[in-house]
């Protein structure tokens, strides 16, 4: 069964050496490492979720008003296939790779085996606190690790629901679960660790990283950035505004890390564009969108004054062409669009992670891919176009992560929002070492090898270090 620290008060830096010492032995005693451990705790992770979904539904609207539609769609269910396909494929991610070895180690054969890296620490963001929790620590369990989960304090009754749930669920002995703020987080990070997987921001990642660094710990970090959209104007417009709707306001309110955080699109588009987003939102949130139930409200009072002082900044406060109410008691902030914000503004110069979503034009669209790549690159980078050419241009042009819901590609950033890469197998990968195995056997022990050495030999050698049957044929006869 997975543990809490019986008290925030107690858990310092000694409590968590004895833990990290504690797991250690564990792994060491090669429990975590058999298919049968491995299976079991992912068994058990859907069994957590399907028999207490409605506690996890009423955690995540109690830190977030997310709806119960949201959180079954955005986190449940795409936990729960995570886990499935964990169960699926593990069999064959574990099995090792053969390799072909080359004819200088004749007779031989190789493989790489997947084995897991020890103990291992994940560190969880507040605005999935249920699927950014739970998806990476499936990826450590698959892979064979013993794992410490620390949940976001930003998200309360998540983390404790989570805290509760694999205390009752999964094996105490190699998972465990610590809640807490800043001290116990610094207690965890003082300790050395096999990995360090941590979803948030990048001023936090520095933090991580530094700290990984005294040990030489590698990390995983899922970050963020201004992921923009480019609109096109041959395209089917309702379509393309649905899907930008759904992937901000439908997404948390805009608080998640591939959520549109700009929008490029030209200057003569740009007025049907704003037209098509006002007629869409009002069919998806109402006219009084403070009310509706379907936005999430953002997440503290922190986050609320961040994203007002944005939307106040005088530069960009008359830019508003849709949207802008507030309601600091509920703290929700409606759907808000803005025009012609300028690039030098507060919100074109950090992550918004909020339902603010300004419009920048250009004249001509294929300038949008200059104004991309004068900034940090982004997490997600997405482009509405039938245009064959401007698809191409945009794959070949902007460096950006990746798409979240396919599990079949990985998902992680690059430069300032993110460093490696998970989902899926690639999780798996993540949190196992590739070892190189070379199988020789004792006969074909060429004395070529061995001192003292003549021209004959030299000759010999080249001829095998080059790999060509015909060269090492010429070297025996001398030729």
């Amino acid at each position: 069964m997975a543990s809490n620290t019986k008290s925030k008060a107690l858990f310092d830096s000694e409590e968590a050496l004895m833990m990290v010492k504690e797991l250690r032995v564990t792994f060491d005693c090669g429990k975590t490492r058999s298919y049968e451990w491995r299976i079991s705790q992912l068994k058990a992770i859907i069994k957590l979720t399907e028999e207490n979904e409605q506690q996890i539904y009423q955690a995540l609207h109690s830190d977030l008003s997310k709806c119960e539609t949201e959180a079954f769609v955005q986190e449940i269910a795409m936990l729960k296939n995570s886990c499935r396909i964990a169960l699926k494929e593990l069999k064959h991610w574990m099995t090792p790779e053969k390799v072909k070895t080359s004819i200088a180690t004749f007779p031989s054969s190789a493989e790489i085996v997947s084995e897991p890296l020890g103990v291992v620490l994940v560190i969880s963001a507040w605005n999935y606190p249920f699927l950014l929790s739970l998806d990476p620590v499936i990826g450590a369990i698959a892979a064979g690790n013993a794992v410490v989960l620390k949940p976001s304090e930003i998200a309360p009754a998540t983390s404790s629901l989570l805290a509760k749930l694999l205390g009752d669920y999964l094996d105490n002995s190699c998972i465990k679960v610590v809640e807490g703020a800043v001290d116990e987080t610094s207690a965890l990070l003082q300790q050395k660790w096999d990995k360090i997987f941590y979803t948030g921001n990048g001023r936090v990642a520095r933090i991580v990283m530094a700290a990984a660094s005294k040990h030489l710990t590698p990390v995983v970090l899922e970050l963020g950035g201004k992921s923009p959209v480019v609109v096109d104007s041959n395209i089917n417009l309702k379509v393309a505004t649905r899907r930008i709707i759904a992937g901000k306001w439908g997404s948390n309110n805009g608080q998640a890390c591939i959520s549109p955080d700009y929008i490029i699109t030209t200057k003569d588009y740009a007025p049907k564009l704003v037209d098509a987003l006002k007629t869409e939102l009002e069919k998806f949130y109402g006219k009084n969108p403070l009310e509706s139930k379907d936005l999430s409200r953002i997440v503290n009072s922190n986050h609320f004054n961040r994203l007002t002082k944005l939307l106040d900044d005088d530069k960009v406060s008359g830019k508003i062409v849709y949207g802008g109410e507030k309601d600091e008691s509920k703290l929700k902030i409606s759907p808000t669009v803005l025009l012609d914000v300028p690039r030098d503004s507060l919100i074109m110069n950090e992550e918004i992670f909020g339902p603010l979503l300004p419009i920048l034009t250009v004249d001509k669209i294929e300038e949008s891919f200059d104004v991309i790549n004068s900034g940090s690159k982004p997490l997600a980078a997405y482009i509405f176009t039938n245009t064959k050419k401007l698809k191409e241009q945009f794959v070949m042009t902007i460096s950006a992560g990746g798409l979240l819901a396919v599990h079949t590609l990985p998902f992680g950033g690059v430069g300032e929002s993110g460093v490696g890469a998970y989902h899926g197998k690639f999780t798996f990968e993540a949190f196992s070492h590739k070892k190189a195995v070379l199988y020789r056997r004792f006969i074909g022990d060429a004395p070529v090898r061995y001192p003292p050495y003549t021209n004959t030999k030299m000759r010999l050698l080249k001829a095998l270090i080059g790999g060509g049957i015909l060269g090492i044929i010429r070297a025996l006869f001398g030729w």
